[in-house]
């Protein structure tokens, strides 16, 4: 920019009045970047906090297409991966300088499960003096999973279920049911994991009578966290701003910069008052 240069022919860049400039190309080897220069911050103020955990990510990229969800466009469809031996590699280097909690952020952290597994195992023959938490998508997960999960230092989990309603569940793109959900849970409870479940009320379809189910659902689960959003953000390019778009939720001229939600019609002052009366009688709920 400081010389002038013809940026037209840039990938990915957006230019006034022209658009986009030919699809962005995603890179193939995540191997190639370096990880973070860990000298910009200062470790020894950091690990004295007892609640701070120090993000990863292993992974880019996911192919399951919610239909909420950024992932796909800005990281792509198809699972990029970091070689778990560098993985743990850095982790143990961050190890050594004080850092003993971790925070997998990639969104889908058993997918692929054959990644995982490996992730895992690399981690556990490391004997690192950590632990982490990390986030699943509720499916393809069984037994041997968490039990290798557990040996490699993991001690919470995010659970994003979303839903307990079969129908809203369809509606969200979710490729499991309430019953994988229950037994994933109850693997991971038996397994000692703290779970922090995720309730996503008021998507397209949404009735009081799904948010009472997913609620009960939630219920049932005994989690150690239930966290419950209510509308859901609109994205660009997600089929839920098509559909938000379609139901008048939004218009053209939205680019979506500042936060737009979608709430189902006839739920606008119904769901938060019902969520508050929940969370009133539940302290493990929070929104």
């Amino acid at each position: 920019i400081q010389r002038n240069y013809d940026l037209s022919d840039t990938p990915g860049l957006y230019l006034p009045g022209r658009g986009l400039q030919a699809k962005r190309a995603f890179a193939k080897n995540l191997d190639a970047f370096p990880f973070p220069e860990d000298h910009l911050w200062a470790a020894s103020s950091i690990t004295e906090d007892a609640e701070f955990l120090l993000p990863f990510q292993t992974r880019r990229g996911c192919p399951m297409n919610c239909s909420y969800c950024s992932t796909s466009t800005i990281e792509g469809e198809i699972f990029r991966k970091h070689a778990p031996a560098l993985v743990v590699e850095e982790i143990a280097r961050q190890a050594e300088k004080g850092f003993d909690r971790f925070f997998f952020v990639d969104n889908t952290f058993n997918l692929p499960a054959s990644y995982a597994t490996e992730l895992c195992e690399e981690l556990a023959a490391a004997e690192l003096d950590i632990t982490w938490r990390c986030i699943l998508y509720p499916w393809k997960i069984d037994e041997k999973l968490v039990r290798l999960m557990v040996k490699a230092g993991c001690r919470e989990v995010s659970l994003g279920f979303e839903s307990g309603c079969e129908p809203v569940l369809q509606r969200l793109n979710k490729q499991y049911n309430s019953q994988d959900v229950r037994q994933i849970a109850q693997i991971l409870g038996d397994h000692g994991i703290h779970r922090m479940g995720f309730l996503l009320l008021g998507g397209p379809g949404e009735t009081k009578e799904s948010v009472e189910e997913s609620l009960q659902f939630a219920d049932s689960l005994d989690l150690e966290v239930v966290k419950v959003t209510t509308g859901i953000r609109i994205y660009p390019h997600t089929a839920l701003a098509r559909i938000a778009l379609a139901d008048g939720v939004i218009s053209e001229d939205d680019d979506l910069l500042q936060p737009r939600f979608y709430l189902a019609e006839g739920l606008q002052d119904w769901l938060p008052e019902t969520v508050h009366s929940w969370l009133a009688e539940r302290p493990n709920w929070v929104t």
